[in-house]
């Protein structure tokens, strides 16, 4: 993701554990295609870490490489090579914890220290663990024009060309992407480590795949830490949530700022006006992981949107087209096609799951639209829920194999969920709403912070590791 001064690498680091929506959907329709949908647990043979090395720059680390099947009903041959990373001793007071990171389509080894230094006293009892998902890091899935066109936006909306050459460069590959394939690497993981259980935390999308896995290995998991929160039943995919959410986030940063306006009034008044609230959504999102206060100096996004409403549009427009400029972010830090490959197998849709023909998709989306109240998206417009990239890229992708939905619904063991009050990726609601129905959960709301709160915020650090220290009971 780039902004007016390109200064991609800042951007990018601001983007840590970016997000994503991505989800269960419903079973497939007869006119799913010819592709088996069982997954087997694991291989007969336990699987083994190989090739055991330092970890670049961290020779106290240790990398090491896990063979897991491309398609595990063997109906499609080959193998994917994983690449993990374990610090710590197998003897460690409270276990093995692996950490999960987010898109999907973000790495997981790049991050090691950045854990390590949010999480110093949880890992002075813990063994940490973590890994390369399947289709990231140095084996990234690679679909150039759209890396360009998207990079590590969820909101960008692709060309369909750009969608539909990702989807023909993976051929029949992009079936095993889903959800329940990495749940099932995660257990061969867990079986090469040799542990009985172990305790899981993930931000953002790795929420939804360490949710996955306790529903659907729920003995194998002693704690939850759970930190912006992506549903687990598949809901969010038009993001009307995070859209009405960000007239309270624009005010609150007025309160704090002073500014002497109502900057959600404003926004109104401009995404009505120029037809560019894809663009502006897609400011404000990043812009919040960034600083969730949206007091930078450097974008005086509140400012811009009041001068923009009063007629000057020279500065609000040029951050909208730099926020959404094409990237030069790699996508072994970033895997713009395996985040489409993932969010269109898991995700719910109005037109149904992934197995769903192309043909008749524009229509659902539309009538989908048409439901959305104004008042659940201002100062948003319904139109602007429908025309942002989750769905535009799930639009053309074509009908592939769904991911397989966990056996539970339920999370039966402690879970702490985390949420920062001015998250735009994953709206706190989205927090309150799995609290509810998780019995032995606990829901930390982390007054002024955004995305990622373990990451970003001193407070999410703290309560991640007071939980994880406590004594289960």
């Amino acid at each position: 993701m780039t902004f007016l001064t390109r200064a991609a690498t800042t951007v990018a680091a601001a983007l840590t554990a970016l997000v994503c929506v991505s989800s269960a959907p419903s079973a497939a329709p007869a006119s799913y295609p010819s592709f088996p949908t069982a997954l087997s647990a694991s291989s007969v043979a336990a699987p083994g870490l190989t090739d055991p090395r330092p970890c670049p720059g961290q020779t106290d680390v240790t990398c090491a490489d896990l063979a897991v099947p491309l398609d595990r009903t063997g109906a499609v041959p080959g193998t994917l090579k994983l690449r993990t990373a374990v610090f710590g001793a197998p003897d460690a007071p409270r276990g093995t914890l692996l950490f999960l990171t987010g898109g999907p389509g973000q790495p997981g080894i790049p991050f090691v220290q950045r854990i390590r230094e949010r999480l110093p006293e949880a890992l002075a009892q813990y063994r940490l663990v973590m890994i390369d998902q399947r289709g990231t890091g140095n084996a990234a899935v690679d679909c150039p024009q759209l890396q360009r066109e998207v990079g590590s936006s969820d909101t960008v909306a692709p060309t369909a060309g750009a969608v539909t050459a990702c989807a023909a460069s993976l051929g029949v590959k992009r079936n095993f992407y889903t959800t329940a394939d990495t749940v099932a690497d995660l257990e061969d993981l867990r079986r090469a480590l040799g542990v009985g259980s172990w305790t899981l935390d993930g931000v953002s999308y790795g929420t939804f795949t360490a949710g996955q896995y306790a529903l659907t290995h729920p003995h194998r998991v002693r704690k939850l830490v759970l930190d912006s929160v992506v549903p687990l039943d598949g809901a969010g995919v038009l993001y009307e949530d995070a859209l009405g959410h960000s007239a309270r986030v624009l005010r609150a940063a007025c309160r704090e700022q002073a500014c002497g306006f109502d900057p959600a009034h404003d926004l109104a008044t401009v995404v009505r006006r120029d037809g560019n609230g894809v663009g502006v959504f897609n400011l404000l999102v990043i812009a919040s992981i960034i600083d969730p206060k949206l007091d930078n100096p450097r974008f005086g996004i509140l400012a811009a949107i009041h001068a923009s409403a009063s007629g000057d549009r020279t500065r609000l427009d040029g951050l909208v087209a730099g926020f959404s400029a094409p990237s030069d972010e790699p996508p072994s830090e970033f895997s713009s096609g395996l985040h489409a490959a993932t969010l269109c197998a898991d995700s719910r849709w109005p037109w149904g799951d992934a197995a769903a023909p192309v043909e008749g998709r524009e229509r659902a989306l539309k009538r989908a639209v048409q439901r959305i109240r104004p008042a659940a998206v201002w100062p948003f417009e319904p139109e602007t829920a429908g025309a942002q990239g989750i769905p535009r890229t799930c639009l053309h992708w074509p009908a592939s194999r769904p991911h397989q939905a966990a056996p539970r619904r339920t999370l039966t063991m402690p879970v702490l969920i985390l949420a920062g009050d001015r998250d735009l990726s994953t709206p706190v609601r989205w927090a309150r709403d799995l609290a509810s129905v998780t019995p032995r959960a606990e829901l930390v709301v982390l007054a002024g912070a955004g995305h990622s709160t373990q990451s970003r915020s001193d407070g999410g650090a703290r309560a991640a590791e007071e939980f994880l220290l406590r004594q289960a009971y």
